[in-house]
């Protein structure tokens, strides 16, 4: 039966077929019964009055079906019925009347009225549905954002949303505030928990395909709730001044130290470790301390640090915040960390702001030696290493219009969104690469060069940039992603960020699926130099 419904179904989806009116009443759980076989024939379960059920009929002239296929006639005929009913609701929809016009049922006298072959009648009776209006569905509430995200996400903006609800919305003739306040770290850490092994909905929501933490989405997760510290850090408690604009200025690098189970509870913690003059930086740290109770870690699966600046809301110039006090040793190595980090960051950007230096006779000879490899592979591809691929053959790309529904508080798209999204072509781009599923190990650091817009027409490319097999039990797989903003109207299309991502995959899965981890070439001297940049960054 499944040879005949695959060699025939096309026909079916060639030559648009209409239903006549039955002159039997036919029960569609007898339609949708499986045809069971009796003296080498399929029984569909129609009695005999059934039978009078008229044979579609095909317009065009389409093939007949019948042809030597007479001891399975009776199940297809079943399987066509049921299909066309199946049909009839899209039917429906494209011979729908005006909307001043209503159809009734159709009776047996209008149709003998009906003449000609193109004549029709059809079951007009169907059902209408009305969404009702959802509750405390104001302006405020339907239009809020963080709703669209996670239920993290949404939580935590909710309770920002309180805290600002004396001003909800931003009055720009309110003064700044007048005096920055000395806080500690205590008085705005941020503690969470996701209770993964009592609330099931939870869990879905952050579960992957293979039953382990979908990475993207707790990304998207860590940058809320650093904003949310961020937030309480800075905030005065008086309604009577207008907020700072916080935003995202990087991220250092995020190293996965141990794998997330879904069925334990996940601790979050998240508090300001160190402040300048207009930046600060907060860290999120991840516990989880029934992992595993044969093998207990006390290690934190993840640790990230946020860095923000603080803006001034009308005149978009830095702003000064809230000096930070720590006070517990632990939190002075935290804030000592914190300023080498910054120093560390402002020296690279004098470095690298806008400057093309010229390649060091040792550089220009190893991307020399790269590019001939890859010549190789473009000018003799019989005769290239067969365990070798170009980068430009590991491009993967997608494009996404930014909607409404994916801003932060600030009207903007939401940095978090930005990662995941990235992390998640990253991952794919790994997966196509290496033929198996890649296990993340570690994020690099980003700086948010740009901001993207609700409206923006948004698009991610990546790559493979290198693979690393110095160690034949995990080798390591570099996927770069650059998102760009593309403004078609002006003709611009410019960097918003640039993302690395390391992933690794398991020897057992490579032989199981008999894939290597190939080595990638640059084609050109701007991927040789992109290859060399970050292979440098990355073993510095």
């Amino acid at each position: 039966m499944g040879s005949l419904r695959g060699a025939h179904n096309c026909i079916w989806d060639l030559y648009p077929v209409v239903v006549e009116p039955a002159e039997t009443e036919i029960q569609l759980n007898d339609l949708l019964a499986a045809p069971k076989k009796k003296n080498g024939q399929f029984n569909t379960g129609l009695t005999s009055a059934d039978t009078n059920l008229k044979t579609p009929s095909v317009s065009n002239s389409a093939p007949s079906l019948t042809s030597n296929m007479s001891p399975h006639m009776d199940g297809i005929k079943a399987l066509r019925t049921a299909f066309l009913l199946s049909s009839l609701p899209s039917f429906w929809d494209a011979n729908k009347p005006p909307l001043n016009q209503s159809w009734g049922p159709s009776t047996s006298s209008q149709s003998a009225e009906s003449s000609g072959p193109s004549s029709r009648s059809f079951m007009r009776k169907f059902h209408t549905a009305h969404l009702a209006p959802a509750e405390n569905s104001d302006t405020a509430t339907a239009t809020r954002p963080g709703q669209h995200h996670s239920p993290v996400i949404d939580r935590l903006w909710k309770i920002r949303n309180a805290m600002e609800a004396p001003a909800p919305a931003v009055d720009y003739a309110k003064p700044p505030q007048k005096e920055l306040i000395v806080k500690k770290p205590e008085d705005s850490m941020l503690s969470l928990e996701y209770p993964f092994s009592q609330d099931l909905a939870l869990r879905e929501k952050y579960r992957n395909p293979w039953d382990s933490m979908r990475v993207g989405r707790l990304l998207e997760d860590l940058d809320a709730i650093a904003g949310s510290v961020a937030f309480q850090h800075c905030s005065d408690n008086d309604p009577e001044t207008r907020p700072l604009l916080l935003v995202t200025a990087s991220v250092d690098r995020i190293r996965l130290a141990r794998h997330i189970r879904m069925d334990a509870d996940l601790a979050v913690t998240g508090k300001v470790t160190w402040v300048g003059r207009s930046s600060m930086e907060i860290q999120i740290r991840l516990d989880q301390p029934n992992a595993s109770a044969e093998q207990p870690d006390s290690r934190p699966p993840l640790v990230a640090n946020f860095t923000f600046v603080a803006r001034d809301i009308t005149t978009n110039k830095a702003a000064a915040i809230n000096p930070l006090a720590p006070d517990t040793a632990e939190e002075k190595a935290l804030f000592a960390e914190g300023e080498a980090r910054d120093a560390a960051r402002k020296v690279r950007r004098k470095s690298g702001a806008g400057k093309d230096e010229a390649l060091t006779k040792e550089q220009r000879d190893r991307m020399e030696a790269f590019l001939a490899a890859g010549r190789t592979m473009l000018e003799l591809p019989a005769l290239a290493d067969r365990n070798s691929m170009l980068i430009r053959d590991t491009r993967l790309e997608n494009a996404f219009l930014c909607q409404p529904q994916q801003r932060n508080m600030h009207g903007r798209i939401f940095g978090g969104f930005l990662m995941r999204r990235a992390f998640e072509l990253a991952f794919s781009t790994c997966y196509v690469f290496c033929g198996t599923r890649p296990a993340f190990l570690e994020m690099h650091d980003i700086t948010f060069q740009r901001p993207v817009d609700v409206g923006d027409l948004l698009r991610f490319k990546s790559c493979v940039l290198y693979t690393e097999q110095s160690d034949l039990v995990r080798p390591l797989i570099h996927v770069e992603v650059v998102a760009y903003v593309t403004k078609p109207e002006l003709r611009t299309s410019q960097v918003s960020n640039t993302f690395y991502f390391t992933f690794t995959v398991h020897p057992d899965d490579l032989k199981s699926h008999a894939t290597v981890v190939r080595r990638v070439l640059p084609s050109t001297e701007e991927e040789a130099k992109r290859y060399m940049s970050r292979f440098d960054a990355d073993h510095s």
